[in-house]
């Protein structure tokens, strides 16, 4: 079984990645980011939000290194090693499943990749689709599930080698949603009992409020951050938070900080 961690949402915590003057112009002159500077620390859940073509996917994937900043430099502080696999995972918006494979094969592809066997690998596969709730699916193809299913199956690939942070870009937007309420549950749930950190993207201001004890709002054309908002309520979060007050005050706090980010956009 995977060993239960205490949740550290702590500001004092240590950072497990720093994006120090990150910035990115593509081929075809567009800025994406400009000199982008950002800790994320052990334990947190971080959500970048932002409007469209503000960075926040581009910087996902600067941090995975599946591309490269134009200039500045991802650091890794509490590696010793400069290697280059790091211990993390990514959920995309899409499940990008393998509709020809089982929900196991789907959910063992990262290990097999690595080498590790079926057998080997079983006991892993089922754990983390217990974790999703979908071990009675096991043997079920992605045309059989609902979308919500399926990113939970997407949830639980990302899972499977156990990483230290969990990167998520938009992953429930084309949910409804009463499917992206409880994933949004699960997913907190999951995140207090392994100690995760997550760094979230998407646009809604209700969903990365719910989730997150930090926000990070970022403007456009060029992206980069505009501000850094702590989202301090207590977890576990409900239902009860979800109609509070205080969920309301932050939600109209962190409003106004993306209302002024798209206006500086607008005037650039």
């Amino acid at each position: 079984m995977v060993q239960k961690k205490m949740l550290n949402t702590s500001g004092e915590s240590p950072a497990i990645v720093s994006l120090n003057g990150i910035s990115k112009t593509f081929s075809n002159g567009t800025v994406a980011l400009n000199d982008l500077s950002l800790d994320i620390r052990e334990g947190e859940f971080v959500s970048l939000l932002g409007p469209s073509g503000c960075g926040k996917s581009t910087a996902l994937r600067i941090i995975t290194s599946l591309i490269s900043p134009t200039s500045g430099r991802v650091e890794w502080p509490q590696e010793k090693s400069k290697q280059k696999d790091h211990e993390l995972s990514f959920v995309f918006q899409e499940p990008t499943l393998m509709p020809w494979a089982t929900v196991f094969g789907n959910v063992w592809l990262p290990l097999r990749l690595k080498g590790v066997s079926k057998k080997t690998a079983h006991d892993r596969v089922m754990e983390a689709l217990q974790m999703v709730g979908l071990e009675q699916f096991a043997q079920s193809y992605p045309r059989e599930l609902s979308g919500g299913m399926k990113m939970r199956v997407s949830i639980a690939r990302a899972l499977i080698t156990k990483p230290k942070i969990l990167l998520m870009d938009e992953p429930f937007a084309a949910l409804d949603e009463i499917t992206r309420f409880k994933l949004n549950n699960d997913l907190l749930h999951l995140w207090e009992t392994f100690g995760w950190t997550v760094v979230f993207v998407t646009h809604s201001v209700f969903e990365s409020v719910y989730l997150s004890n930090r926000i990070v709002v970022m403007a456009a054309r060029p992206g980069r951050i505009v501000n850094d908002l702590a989202i301090d309520a207590p977890y576990p979060r409900d239902e009860t938070f979800r109609t509070s007050t205080v969920y309301s005050g932050f939600c109209r706090e962190v409003s106004e900080a993306l209302h002024v980010a798209m206006g500086a956009g607008d005037h650039l």
